[in-house]
């Protein structure tokens, strides 16, 4: 289930959830601690469950080897397991095959696998890339870089940019422009912005851009940790996104993409594993999805993000996008009501659990030091979206984030804290 065009997916879980059940499977919320832990930094990382940790150990304590080379029974265990993981995060997003799941680092590799193999091989001098101004860094400089070095070599490439309305919502109503001139070859969008929580309508974004025969990329990177995905149903030809932000380790990400794309792509990086021969003369490249997959891959840490999905699967995703958009609006009147508070972002219904804020007179930094000393872990900064807060503004804010064990008492400790870091600034 995706959300329609224009829409969020209606927030109906299909079963009971009970986030403090949920928060006691996770070790760094339950065990006793000179204060307690209020964690609301679930869009910069998300913490790992027990069957995440369980699942890794049990890798490195009893198949710990390298995959796809060894034909000794560990060897045999650990790509069984690699594989596996592989299958189950194809599952979870509802990709057509396993082998339309490339494993990276995370979203920010996704993103520079397809500028460094897809773009490269494909754009000409001319054409033009549609962004947003809402993305995260991750999906701006890599075309940044690859307009530069078109641009150094004599030709060029052009960035074109999607604005973002007052209310933090993207002006769909400038797409068809951007489009007119036949030159996009590529849209590439988030799904639900990291800072202003907006969940954009990609189902329409990506109609307008094929229609216009551009190929469509969508940064996931907060969207599939918290919401039903099907990434065939979003119209996108890419999709990127994270193990760490979805209960996941760190270490490891996803590149989901159109499996005769990628059979068309060159490899993004060279040595042992993405092969099929190698002579003095030359390389022959592997099949799907391993062309991609080059050198030693983080085994664990694949297995780690196949437990993750298992867990979310377990929990429902639909009650998990229904408990983070519950808290979000019992977060959002709360914080607006803390005098000199200026909240960013579209209204509830088309927003996820992100809730990014300013307090006048006191920089985030500030702000979020003072959190600390009473347990509140918030962000502060300008989130890898700097021409984002400048479009808005402001050189920074903090920002809260909800995620499966986050609980009404998160919330609360977090406006207490507020109005004690206005009582300790004068404001």
């Amino acid at each position: 289930m995706v959300p329609a065009p224009g829409s969020a997916p209606a927030p109906a879980p299909a079963r009971t959830f009970d986030a403090r059940a949920v928060r006691a499977q996770f070790p760094i919320l339950r065990e006793p601690r000179e204060q307690p832990l209020f964690y609301l930094d679930s869009a910069a990382t998300s913490q790992k469950p027990d069957a995440v940790l369980q699942a890794m150990d049990r890798y490195y304590s009893t198949c710990n080897a390298n995959i796809h080379r060894g034909v000794y029974a560990i060897a045999e265990q650990a790509t069984a397991a690699y594989e596996d993981a592989r299958r189950r995060v194809a599952a979870f997003v509802g990709a057509g095959s396993p082998r339309e799941i490339i494993f990276t680092r995370n979203s920010t590799e996704a993103i520079n696998l397809v500028a460094y193999a897809w773009a490269r091989s494909t754009l000409r001098a001319g054409d033009a890339i549609v962004l947003t101004e809402m993305e995260h860094h991750s999906n701006l400089v890599p075309w940044h870089m690859l307009a530069e070095e078109w641009n150094a070599r004599g030709t060029a490439i052009e960035l074109r940019f999607i604005p973002i309305t007052p209310q933090g919502e993207l002006d769909l109503s400038v797409l068809p422009a951007l489009l007119a001139d036949g030159r996009v070859k590529l849209v590439s969008v988030v799904h639900v912005s990291n800072v202003l929580g907006t969940i954009n309508p990609v189902v329409e974004i990506a109609r307008q851009a094929h229609a216009a025969g551009a190929r469509v990329l969508i940064d996931a990177s907060q969207s599939v940790p918290h919401l039903p995905i099907e990434v065939r149903e979003l119209g996108a030809d890419f999709v990127a996104f994270t193990g760490h932000k979805m209960l996941g380790p760190t270490g490891i990400g996803v590149l989901w993409a159109r499996r005769e794309i990628l059979e068309a792509m060159p490899p993004f990086m060279g040595g042992g594993e993405m092969i099929r021969e190698v002579k003095l003369s030359g390389s022959k490249w592997n099949e799907l999805p391993w062309k991609f997959e080059a050198g030693t891959m983080p085994i664990a840490e694949a297995i780690g993000l196949g437990a993750a999905v298992d867990y979310l699967t377990a929990l429902g995703m639909d009650a998990v996008f229904a408990h983070d958009r519950e808290l979000t609006a019992y977060a959002l009147p709360r914080l607006a009501a803390i005098p000199g508070v200026r909240l960013m972002g579209p209204a509830l219904e088309r927003r996820a659990g992100v809730v990014a804020f300013t307090l006048e007179g006191v920089h985030p930094h500030d702000v979020a030091t003072v959190l600390d000393r009473d347990g509140v872990a918030v962000r502060a900064g300008h989130h890898c979206a700097m021409p984002l807060h400048e479009k808005l503004g402001v050189p920074a804010s903090a920002r809260a984030s909800f995620h499966c064990y986050s609980v009404p008492e998160d919330v609360d400790a977090l406006v207490r804290g507020l109005h004690r870091t206005r009582h300790v600034f004068g404001s």
